[in-house]
């Protein structure tokens, strides 16, 4: 939907633009004129007194010439000169991605202030191309900032694929910067793979899109990007066939980093950001880090993870023990969480933290669909629960079926010999 003025009806009152809280539009001599600030929301239709403006249906948008539109970026997210693990994961899945399409660079997207010492550990992690955006008012996040020159620089150089980590960061950026574009974007995903099928036929039989203005005969590489729907019940893939870059972002944990080779090289473009403090509206004063102890879920080796089973909110306290014990970290599943036993903070699942271990103890939680999406892909999993039918068992490289106030006593008794072990389900991982 779009908002119109009706230029014979419009009397050049200005309450319309008193009335808009985006600063969307401007007067044209006596008459409003919506500008590319507009979202839609409507405050601007009651607030005229003579009917002047009105709700209409888009224009059909202009047809795209996909072919001016090249490589895979990844949005690299740094803190304080560091840069965060999801974005080396995206480099990774940037780099399988390329080779299904083929003919293809993956290319960092690095933005920030004094950021030269990173663009090594890029090339080493899978970047063919490094973009650079370097400018001291970027040194710290800022929604503004942030958006505005990655937008300019994606309309300059025209990226076909555009990945985010669904971090804090990432799902506040990936949305305006797709907006600004005019292209769509999928959050959360697990999963990318490329369209190798012709998909106008595949859309004329699945789906109500209209594809008349597309080629029939079109065998154009899309991506085909899976998350959970409907409480992750089903997953569900979606293609962006008509618009430029297809953005998505994709949840940390899940993806597979390269392996380092220190010896690559890479290409560095430095982009002139057109950026003034003016064009930030927010200012960063200090960073203040949490007290409490933060759960690091994404980065550790090994998880021991508590559910209902425990019984209550103590039984925590003998999964923390575990935890200590096998040099792990505590998670948590949702319904743990609901209970009010434990932080959000250690909930691994869909609606908590993605994490792939090495290890993933889940002590007394019976597999539900949410919880798995969230651990699945751990390198090992060890699975304690009194019931034998459990869906977690499903999924569980290994499976103890007894009290886990019995089982996880005489695992933490013995593991004395705990290098030995986990040298076995390494390899026995691998």
């Amino acid at each position: 939907m779009a908002i119109k003025v009706i230029n014979d009806k419009c009397k050049g009152c200005k309450l319309c633009i008193k009335a808009c809280p985006f600063d969307a539009i401007d007067m044209a001599g006596k008459l409003a004129v919506i500008n590319e600030a507009c979202t839609a929301c409507g405050q601007c239709i009651p607030a005229c007194p003579f009917d002047a403006i009105e709700k209409c249906e888009e224009r059909a948008a202009e047809i795209v010439d996909l072919s001016a539109y090249k490589d895979v970026w990844v949005f690299v997210e740094q803190r304080a000169g560091k840069l965060m693990n999801v974005a080396l994961e995206l480099l990774g899945e940037g780099n399988k991605l390329s080779r299904e399409i083929g003919d293809r660079n993956v290319c960092a997207l690095l933005i920030g202030h004094k950021t030269d010492h990173l663009i090594p550990e890029l090339y080493a992690c899978g970047a063919d191309v490094v973009y650079q955006i370097d400018d001291p008012l970027l040194e710290k996040y800022t929604t503004d900032g942030y958006t505005k020159v990655m937008t300019d620089a994606i309309r300059e150089y025209k990226p076909e694929i555009v990945l985010f980590g669904a971090t804090h960061i990432g799902r506040d950026l990936a949305p305006r910067v797709a907006a600004r574009l005019d292209t769509g974007l999928t959050a959360d995903c697990t999963r990318l793979d490329v369209n190798t099928g012709n998909y106008i036929q595949y859309l004329n039989k699945c789906t109500t899109l209209d594809t008349s203005s597309l080629d029939p005969n079109s065998e154009d590489k899309n991506l085909k990007q899976t998350r959970p729907a409907f409480g992750g019940n089903i997953m569900a893939t979606i293609l962006c066939p008509k618009h430029r870059p297809q953005m998505a972002t994709v949840r940390p944990g899940v993806m597979q980093k390269l392996e380092r080779d220190e010896t690559k090289q890479g290409i560095l473009i430095k982009v002139e950001p057109a950026i003034v403090r003016a064009d930030i509206r927010t200012e960063v004063l200090e960073v203040v880090k949490a007290a409490k102890e933060l759960v690091s879920l994404t980065d550790a080796e090994i998880i021991c993870s508590g559910g209902r089973g425990l019984g209550d909110p103590s039984g925590f306290e003998l999964i923390t023990e575990f935890a200590h014990a096998v040099g792990g970290v505590v998670g948590s599943s949702r319904a743990a969480v609901d209970a009010g036993w434990i932080d959000h903070s250690h909930q691994v699942g869909q609606t908590g933290t993605t994490v792939k271990p090495k290890i993933y103890f889940a002590c007394g939680i019976s597999g539900a669909i949410q919880h798995l999406a969230g651990m699945q892909t751990s390198d090992l999993i060890i699975a304690i629960n009194k019931d034998p039918e459990a869906p977690i068992f499903e999924v569980a490289d290994y499976g103890i079926v007894g009290d886990l106030y019995k089982v996880i006593p005489c695992l933490i008794e013995e593991w004395g010999n705990a290098e030995s072990l986990f040298d076995a389900c390494s390899k026995t991982a691998m």
